[in-house]
C-alpha cells in the first residue's frame, strides 16, 4: 500500500499540460467539487494537476502535520497523473463527462477498486486482499470522470466486531482523528471518509452505512453525508454486514456534490437483487435541487430525539425556525419512539445472522486463495494476531458465529418484526399520522474524547436507527457547532424519496451556510 510523502509536490508542475508558462499550483482547501469543476472549465486549474495536489495534501496533513490517519493507501502519482492528463485531454476535446469529470474521490476501504490497492476492511486478515476489480459503484464513478485517489480508514469491519470498540480504529490504519479537535472521535464506521473530506484531502469520499456509519461520521466531522434508500446503489464487491441494511453513499462538503455523486452511482446491478428497482427509481438528483424546496412542505420535528443539551437544542431550534422562514410548516412530534419497542433486539439478531452468511459469501468469492473464507476463519486469525485484539475484543463476531442460517426461525421472525417496526409502523406511520412530508432531527451530539482502552462514549440522540433498519433515505447537513465541534441536522423521508430528502437538505443548507472549517486543535475544553 502506497502512502504519499511530502516530496509529492516535486512532480506537480511536470504533470501540467504543455503550455508556454505552467499555471500556479491550485489551492484546494475548503473547495467543493462544483467549485473545482468551474475552475477546470475556466482553465484556472487542470485535471492533470488537481489529483496530485490532493495527494500532496494527504502527505502533509494525514501522514505528517496533524496526522489524521484518515487515509490508508493511495494510488501512485504516476497513475493519478496519467488519469488526470487523459481527462484533461477529454475536456479539451469537448468530451467532459459531467459534474464529476476530473474530480478526485476517496473510497472507504471496504469497497473494492481495480489496481494494486488491497481492500482490507481495516483488518490485517485482508492486508493482501488485492482483487483487481471495481465495485459497480466505482465503475460508475470512473465512467462519470472521477479520479479514484485511494482508500480511507474505517472502524475495523465497519464497527461490527465488538461492542467495546473505539470508532475510527483499525489494525491497518490506526485511529482516525477528528480534524476539529484531534483528541475527539471521528465516529464510525466511515470515519476516515468523513475526516478526509472535512480536511480537504478530497472533495468527495464514499462511505458505507449499516446503521449510522455515514451520518454519524459526517455529522461529527461537519460535512454532508447521505445514506440513500437501500437498493438504490449496488453493494457488489463491498465487504458486507447486512444485506437488509447495507448501502454505500456520498460524503461531501455540499448537498449539491452529494446529489451529483448519487446521479452517478445509482442504478441496478444484476449481482445485487436489492437493486432491481434502482434503474426505474433513480433520477437526476442535481436537477431536483431547489433553494425553494421547503416551501409548502410539512416537516415533522422528532422532538424526543433532539437530546437534552441546551446548546444543541438551541442550534436545532434555530434551524427549524429557519425552515419555517423558507416556507415550511413545522409539526412537533413528541412520541416518535412510540411503537418501536423491541426494534433494537430484532435488528441485532438480523445483523448477527446476516453477517455470518454474508461474510462467508464475500470471503468465499475472493480471488486470493490465501484469504480467510468464513467468519470462523476471521475469529481464529484474530486470536492468533495480538495486534488485532490489542484494544478490544471480538465478542460480536463470536456471537454471530453461533447463529443459524438465513432460514432459521429466529432470524425470520426478527427480520419481519424489524421491517414492520421501522417502516410501516415507524417512519411511514409518523409521516401519515402527522401528515408530514419529511422528518427532521439532530444527527449527533458533540464528538466525544477518543479512548482506546475504554471504547466509545456515544452521545447521539439516536435519529439514525429508523431509516437504517427501514432502508429509507437519511441526509445529514451541518447546522453549526458547539465548543467548535460540529452538529448535524437530519432529514429523513420515505423509501425511494431520495430526491425529496436531498432537495430539502439543500434548501436548508443554502439558507443557513453552517459548515465550519476544521482547526486541527489538539483538544477542546469540555
Amino acid at each position: 500500500m502506497q502512502k504519499i510523502s511530502l516530496l509529492a509536490s516535486a512532480a506537480l508542475l511536470a504533470s501540467a499540460p504543455a503550455m508556454a508558462m505552467p499555471p500556479p499550483l491550485p489551492e484546494v482547501e475548503g473547495k467543493d467539487a462544483a467549485t473545482l469543476r468551474a475552475e477546470m472549465e475556466s482553465g484556472q486549474i487542470y485535471e492533470s494537476l488537481t489529483g496530485l495536489v490532493y495527494l500532496d495534501r494527504i502527505g502533509k496533513i494525514d501522514d505528517y502535520g496533524p496526522k489524521l490517519d484518515a487515509v490508508i493507501a493511495t494510488f501512485s502519482q504516476t497513475d493519478i497523473s496519467a488519469e488526470g492528463k487523459r481527462l484533461y485531454d477529454e475536456r479539451m476535446a469537448g468530451k467532459a463527462r459531467g459534474p464529476l469529470h476530473g474530480i478526485p474521490v476517496l473510497l472507504k476501504d471496504n469497497i473494492e477498486a481495480a489496481g494494486p490497492l488491497a481492500t482490507t476492511a481495516g483488518s490485517l486478515a485482508l492486508k493482501d486482499n488485492v482483487t483487481n476489480r471495481d465495485a459497480p459503484l466505482v465503475a460508475r464513478l470512473r465512467d462519470a470522470g472521477a479520479i479514484i485517489l485511494g482508500k480511507t480508514n474505517l472502524s475495523e469491519w465497519a464497527n461490527i466486531r465488538s461492542d467495546n470498540s473505539t470508532s475510527g480504529w483499525s489494525a491497518v490504519g490506526g485511529l482516525t482523528k477528528n480534524p476539529h479537535a484531534l483528541d475527539r472521535n471521528s465516529c464510525g464506521s466511515s470515519s476516515g471518509s468523513a475526516a478526509a473530506v472535512a480536511a480537504s484531502l478530497a472533495p468527495i469520499a464514499i462511505g458505507t452505512e449499516t446503521d449510522g456509519s455515514i451520518t454519524c461520521p459526517a455529522g461529527v466531522n461537519g460535512i454532508v453525508g447521505f445514506k440513500p434508500s437501500v437498493g438504490l446503489v449496488s453493494r457488489t464487491f463491498i465487504v458486507p454486514i447486512s444485506h437488509s441494511q447495507d448501502t454505500a453513499g456520498p460524503m461531501t462538503l455540499t448537498v449539491r456534490d452529494a446529489a451529483a455523486v448519487m446521479t452517478a452511482i445509482a442504478g441496478s446491478d444484476a449481482a445485487d437483487p436489492a437493486t432491481a428497482e434502482a434503474d426505474t427509481r433513480k433520477t437526476d438528483y442535481v436537477a431536483a435541487l431547489s433553494p425553494d424546496a421547503l416551501k409548502g412542505k410539512r416537516i415533522g420535528v422528532m422532538r424526543d430525539r433532539v437530546g437534552d443539551r441546551a446548546d444543541v437544542v438551541a442550534l436545532f431550534d434555530a434551524a427549524v425556525k429557519q425552515m419555517e422562514g423558507l416556507g415550511a410548516t413545522v409539526v412537533e412530534i413528541a412520541d416518535s419512539r412510540k411503537g418501536t419497542e423491541g426494534l433494537g433486539a430484532a435488528e441485532f439478531e438480523i445483523l448477527l445472522t446476516e453477517l455470518k452468511a454474508g461474510m462467508a459469501a464475500y470471503l468465499g468469492g475472493l480471488p486470493n486463495a490465501a484469504t480467510p473464507k468464513t467468519l470462523a476463519d476471521l475469529i481464529s486469525f484474530n486470536r492468533a494476531t495480538p495486534e488485532e485484539l490489542k484494544w478490544f475484543d471480538q465478542g460480536t463476531f463470536e456471537l454471530a458465529e453461533t447463529k443459524g442460517r438465513l432460514d432459521s426461525p429466529a432470524y425470520l421472525v426478527a427480520s419481519a418484526k424489524a421491517a414492520r417496526l421501522a417502516g410501516p409502523e415507524g417512519i411511514d406511520r409518523l409521516l401519515e399520522t402527522h401528515d408530514v412530508d419529511l422528518l427532521v432531527g439532530v444527527t449527533n451530539g458533540p464528538a466525544w474524547v477518543s479512548n482506546l482502552e475504554k471504547g466509545d462514549s456515544y452521545n447521539s440522540p439516536g435519529t439514525g436507527q429508523l431509516p437504517a433498519v427501514a432502508g429509507y433515505p437519511h441526509l445529514t447537513v451541518p447546522m453549526g457547532a458547539v465548543e467548535g465541534l460540529p452538529i448535524g441536522i437530519s432529514f429523513i423521508g420515505a423509501k425511494w424519496r431520495d430526491a425529496d430528502v436531498l432537495a430539502a437538505g439543500y434548501a436548508y443548507e443554502q439558507a443557513s451556510r453552517k459548515r465550519v472549517a476544521p482547526t486541527y486543535r489538539a483538544s477542546v475544553t469540555p
